[in-house]
């Protein structure tokens, strides 16, 4: 992509407050909580689902998981699309509308149509929110606060992951599993409409020294992404962490139901403070350390994304081998932090490696990469290997044990991929945004 015109990046607080930049980032990582929780809460009910339902594990993996990331996928790059032309604003707030009011019918589905129907609604809603956060932050922050701003959104993450686990276990165990939507469906409502009431859209690329053109063509952004090996390297890194780490904790819940014989409020009692206290601590520890300035270097980011992945992928080995509890939740105390480490860094690298007016398309593409890993690939190959391991007998907990063992080295080739971004990432910065 030719640069033609180049324009003089202007200072954050020429356009915006302090309090305006920190309001805007506290809100949109509101919004991923509710993304996250409205998505993870699928996984602690998954056995009461599949044990109601009658189903294989293959079976309720394609029904929760894989009918939302189909859609979710399918629909990112159109609304990726939008949000790189039209108001980001308008888009986040009438997506999470949607995606909000399709996980409350989630609780009222009476049978496996109704609850797909209800799962494929929430894909196309959240396929329109994540980009259109990214894509607003990234105009309140300039490029080298972009990695500490993407951090703090991405607390989102395991405070999602609490409200999901914990706090929705609660709810399924004692009111039953229809119960868990309803208390994560509403409250995304009203933040759909604090969004569209508070928020203001802003000028597109005003914190970046780059060209003054119109969006380009998808086929065209596709084609300078291609270019840019880093986002290539730094996109397939984040990919196959959420394959690694989200994908373990896909079917987590249910493997301690199955195996240490707890129910699901129990199960959920389990991971859920480990990834509030835990992924809290990564995320803000994250965000401080980012935000050092020998951490502007986007090289060093990486290299610390490479060998905080390959050390944790150790315990995510020993989690699901051990016949122990005690020794199991040890483990996912040092495995699950590393699965929050990654996001805030990956988001604003792809920021960082996409011109403005590519960038929600760039965040499009990282988050299909994510989620076909994540949502397809690895509940529906997790599920189908938990059956083949089981055969005719059915899933049980040492099948599902063995299946999440052949799934959790792939932190290992995670990591690689981030080692080898590094080599590129210098020039394509300065080729998508003019610095570093």
């Amino acid at each position: 992509m030719a640069n033609n015109t180049q324009t003089v990046p202007v200072s954050a607080d020429e356009v915006s407050s302090l309090g305006q930049r920190w309001y805007v980032l506290i809100i949109m990582m509101l919004a991923y909580t509710i993304n996250i929780a409205d998505r993870y809460v699928m996984s602690t009910v998954l056995e009461p689902i599949r044990l109601e339902l009658n189903l294989t594990d293959s079976g309720v993996a394609f029904l929760t998981g894989v009918s939302l990331a189909l859609f979710y996928v399918t629909m990112g790059i159109p609304l990726s699309w939008v949000a790189d032309r039209y108001n980001r604003k308008n888009l986040l707030a009438a997506s999470m509308a949607v995606w909000s009011a399709m996980t409350a019918f989630c609780g009222m589905s009476q049978g496996y149509m109704q609850l797909l129907l209800a799962r494929i609604g929430v894909g196309v809603g959240e396929a329109g929110g994540t980009p259109s956060c990214n894509a607003i932050v990234a105009d309140y922050f300039p490029a080298n606060r972009r990695a500490m701003a993407m951090t703090i959104f991405a607390l989102g993450a395991p405070i999602g992951a609490w409200l999901g686990a914990d706090m929705a276990g609660a709810v399924a165990a004692e009111y039953g599993w229809r119960a868990a939507f309803y208390v994560l469906g509403i409250p995304g409502i009203v933040l759909a409409l604090i969004i569209y009431l508070t928020i203001k859209e802003p000028a597109r690329g005003r914190l970046d020294a780059v060209s003054d053109q119109p969006a380009p063509p998808i086929k065209e952004t596709l084609k300078f992404l291609w270019s840019q090996k880093a986002a290539v390297h730094a996109m397939m890194g984040s990919g196959l962490s959420a394959l690694w780490g989200w994908g373990l904790m896909w079917f987590t819940p249910t493997f301690i139901q199955r195996t240490y014989g707890l129910d699901v409020g129990e199960a959920g009692a389990v991971v859920g403070p480990i990834h509030l206290v835990m992924g809290i601590a990564a995320s803000l520890f994250t965000a401080w350390l980012v935000a050092r300035p020998a951490y502007h270097d986007p090289r060093k980011i990486l290299r610390l994304l490479g060998v905080v992945t390959a050390l944790a992928t150790i315990p995510s080995i020993i989690a699901y081998w051990t016949q122990s509890l005690s020794l199991a939740t040890a483990m996912w105390w040092l495995f699950i932090p590393a699965i929050y480490f990654y996001i805030g860094p990956a988001f604003s690298l792809a920021q960082n490696l996409a011109p403005p007016k590519m960038r929600a398309m760039f965040i499009a593409v990282s988050l299909l990469i994510a989620n076909v890993f994540n949502l397809i690939i690895a509940p529906q190959g997790v599920g189908f290997l938990s059956d083949y391991f089981a055969g005719p007998g059915g899933a049980d907990a040492a099948s599902l044990r063995l299946a999440l063992l052949v799934l959790a080295p792939t932190g290992f080739w995670a990591a690689w991929h981030y080692w080898r971004a590094e080599k590129y990432i210098i020039e394509d910065q300065k080729r998508a945004i003019g610095y570093v």
